[in-house]
């Protein structure tokens, strides 16, 4: 056993265990324990491809290899001699263990500590306290999902660039299981009250798979991942014959006919691709409180996942809900959280709820605060904005959409064919009346409130999102005004948090009523800097 150290460090040590630890060492004597010895066969997965192409090349050559293929087949057996025998001393040289201190007087200040011991030439032990780490997540690729194991990471403080992540790779799904239920020991086991599972899959909810915009963009982006796919490896799309004669046959159809059929087939290609992604990434989805301190949500087909949120770090929750998803009567549930990880991360983690029905949404919301929603009940108890903000949202529509839009098509058929006048009243009357529509909707999404502890804050309108936020979890606010906001009297109030986001802004507030806002929601940050008007002047009296 290691001499007890400074924990959250690393160092270099020689090879072996180290000397014994001394009878009045403040730390119990715990065995250090190996990865599964599957993790080599998971390391061998990069050999698929080309394996897979020599048995390709041998099938469509009747069995006969050329010399070509013989030299690869041969500098991949060597490579998977040398990966195979760095693999295997990795995996006897990488050791972990959960350290206990002891109870009684020498124990001091000690707690226990998670240690991971690696390297092949240094040797590397990391040690980092119980009470430091905020999530534990366990992920199984396909190749993880074969062979019964899984990769282990636990996220602590600090770890938003992964710098502080702790990983294994790889474990038996029981053992990676008992672990996190070690490494989550320390939170109070106290029963909670009300039902620890919060939420399952309902695959009633599948409906909402395809209320999104992706539906219409994922196929073109699956289409453009199909062409430069095909481009690298010498294909020219356009130059195909089918593709020639599919765009010339369109053309030559009646236009009024083939676009809606178009449409139809995009519409439908991605519905079926939503439904898909939707199965593989919520299959056997479950968010539950695994104790009073601890959030868990488990999902995934292919690559399963499971995320664990500290409550103590649980800063709020987020109340999404698209346009299309809004229209059919769905929403979706995020968390704000500390500890998930880089923005990228932090969006893959930060999820609670597929899309759903709304009043589940609002029942998670509320399982997830371990409270009523705030505003679920009165959406109209949040405080409007001034008019103002709706005349800046029509003119926005019309200077940045309308205008341009028109202008274009009317030089065009100036120029060339009066066709495109045509185009252009119509595109301005439609354009207009969207977004006159639009600016409306955008503006009735507009309020904000405080209720309890909770700061509330509701804007968008192609996501409308609606944030409770913990007001002592606020660490300053950033007042934002622009030349055409200053003349209307508005300002944009942003609250800054150490989780998700990082800043969740609350757009059009009356300049006048936001300092006092602020001030409200999280005492102590502004007072030092708003300059309260001096008493009224005593008529006749002479000012020094």
């Amino acid at each position: 056993m290691s001499t007890p150290r400074e924990p959250g460090t690393d160092s270099g040590t020689s090879a072996g265990s180290g000397p014994a630890a001394p009878p009045d060492a403040p730390f119990e004597e715990t065995p250090w324990r190996r990865l599964d010895p599957r993790t080599l066969l998971v390391h061998c997965g990069w050999m698929a491809a080309p394996l897979g192409s020599l048995a390709l090349t041998a099938l469509a050559t009747g069995g006969r290899i050329n010399t070509e293929a013989w030299i690869t087949l041969a500098a991949i057996s060597a490579s998977f001699a040398v990966l195979t025998t760095l693999g295997l001393i990795r995996w006897a040289r990488t050791e972990f263990r959960i350290t206990i201190p002891r109870r009684g007087e020498g124990a001091g200040g000690a707690s226990p500590t998670f240690d991971v011991r690696s390297g092949l030439l240094t040797r590397r032990l990391r040690s980092v306290p119980l009470h430091r780490i905020r999530t534990v997540d366990l992920t199984a690729t396909p190749v993880h999902r074969v062979l019964g194991v899984t990769v282990l990471r636990a996220g602590t403080a600090g770890s938003g660039d992964g710098s502080s992540e702790l990983s294994l790779e790889a474990l038996t799904v029981p053992e990676a299981e008992r672990l996190r239920t070690e490494l989550l020991a320390y939170a109070d086991a106290e029963a909670i009250a009300n039902d620890p599972v919060v939420a399952r899959i309902n695959w009633r909810w599948l409906r909402y798979a395809p209320l999104t915009f992706w539906v219409i963009g994922g196929v073109f982006v699956a289409a453009g991942g199909a062409y430069r796919a095909l481009d690298g490896i010498g294909i020219e799309a356009w130059k195909l014959g089918f593709v020639q004669r599919a765009f010339t046959e369109f053309g030559a159809s009646a236009l009024w006919l083939t676009i809606p059929a178009a449409l139809v087939v995009i519409l439908a290609l991605g519905s079926v691709g939503a439904v898909v992604l939707y199965v593989e990434n919520w299959w056997s989805y479950c968010l539950e409180w695994t104790d009073s301190r601890t959030l868990r949500v488990r999902r995934g087909l292919l690559t399963t996942r499971a995320v664990t949120i500290e409550r103590a770090r649980l800063r709020g929750v987020v109340l999404r809900e698209p346009l299309l998803l809004r229209a059919g009567g769905g929403a979706l549930v995020r968390a704000v959280a500390g500890g998930l990880g880089n923005r990228e991360e932090n969006r893959k983690r930060s999820g609670l709820l597929p899309p759903a029905p709304r009043a589940e949404a609002l029942r998670v919301a509320g399982g997830t605060l371990r409270s009523p929603f705030p505003g679920s009940a009165a959406p109209a108890a949040l405080t409007p904005h001034p008019r103002v903000a709706l005349r800046r949202r029509r003119v926005r529509g019309l200077l940045f959409v309308v205008l341009p839009g028109t202008a274009v098509l009317a030089g065009l058929g100036a120029a060339f064919t009066p066709v495109l006048l045509h185009c252009a009243w119509i595109y301005a009357l439609v354009t207009t009346a969207l977004s006159l529509w639009l600016a409306r909707d955008a503006y009735r999404n507009l309020g904000h409130g405080l209720d309890g502890p909770y700061l509330v804050a509701r804007s968008g309108t192609f996501s409308r999102d609606t944030v409770a936020l913990q007001r002592d979890a606020i660490a300053a606010w950033t007042f934002s005004t622009s030349p055409f906001t200053r003349r209307a009297g508005l300002v944009t109030l942003t609250a800054a948090v150490a989780a998700g986001d990082d800043g969740y802004r609350i757009p059009d507030l009356p300049a006048t009523d936001a300092p006092g806002f602020a001030t409200t929601a999280a005492p102590g940050i502004l007072e030092e800097f708003l300059v309260h008007p001096g008493p009224a002047p005593v008529p006749g009296q002479r000012s020094r």
